[in-house]
């Protein structure tokens, strides 16, 4: 009986011996992945922040918004009004997906662009002139009509 005790004893010992050898293992591989994951974690933080500021500086135009302050002025119905803000805002097509950036230091040739041009509507021909210009990703123009004819 007594040889019975130690041989159970002697197979208990081996058998949680293998069994917490394999959880060591387990443990350490476990330890190994978790490290591996925090690195590509950080990795991938790292280039999400790299592309973030990328993208913060070259911010493209995605809309344009043109206004026109004193149409009424010059006895001009909304429909008339709308049409010149198209034939701009079609002329200023060019500028959308660009550089803020770029368009911005444009700003003298956008000014010419707009000013040196003469609108026809309705048989009468508008001048317009730059009031301001916001940079942003929606370009907003203010417009005043200069002169008509």
């Amino acid at each position: 009986m007594f040889f019975g005790f130690i041989i159970s004893w002697l197979v208990f010992i081996y058998f949680y011996g293998v069994t917490e050898e394999e959880q060591v293992k387990q443990i350490s591989e476990l330890k190994m992945l978790n490290k591996q994951y925090l690195r590509d974690k950080n990795i991938f933080i790292e280039n999400m922040e790299r592309m973030n500021k990328e993208k913060k500086r070259n911010l493209t135009v995605q809309d344009i918004k043109v206004t026109i302050l004193n149409y009424k002025q010059y006895n001009i119905n909304a429909f008339t009004n709308n049409q010149l803000v198209t034939d701009v805002k079609d002329d200023l097509s060019n500028l959308l997906t660009q550089d803020i950036k770029s368009v911005s230091q444009n700003r003298e040739l956008l000014r010419r662009a707009i000013e040196n041009k003469v609108y026809i509507k309705d048989d009468r021909r508008f001048k317009l002139e730059i009031d301001t210009i916001y940079f942003d990703t929606v370009l907003e123009i203010t417009l005043k009509i200069k002169s008509t004819k």
